[in-house]
């Protein structure tokens, strides 16, 4: 079945009380819209791309927003920028070429954008 909602959630800063808000709204949001009924991209890029490294101290967190479904995107521009090693990155993270180019394609396929 094709999900009712598509969001996409925008991770530019790199502040760890932003993170934390981002993955408990993103917790929320599943709950109340239906995991089964909502599908759900983190797009970090910046230092948003923090939030999905081994070191952001959230692995828990964003591996269980995973297995919930939730797909985590990271900018291969800032990674490369930024001299990140995509092996740091977590578990479930894709690289894609340009963080604002998947938020600019997905919502031109009618995906709605949210920056908590």
């Amino acid at each position: 079945m094709e999900p009712r909602y598509r969001v996409l959630i925008h991770v530019d800063e790199g502040d760890p009380a932003k993170h934390a808000a981002v993955l408990r709204n993103v917790a929320n949001l599943l709950d109340d819209l239906g995991a089964d009924q909502t599908q759900i991209e983190i797009v970090a890029h910046g230092l948003g791309l923090d939030l999905l490294t081994n070191a952001s101290g959230y692995a828990a967190q964003v591996g269980a927003l995973h297995a919930r479904g939730v797909m985590l995107a990271a900018c291969h521009n800032t990674l490369r920028e930024r001299q990140i090693d995509p092996v740091t990155l977590l578990p479930g993270v894709i690289i894609v070429p340009s963080g604002i180019g998947e938020l600019v394609r997905r919502q031109q396929g009618g995906w709605l954008y949210v920056r908590p």
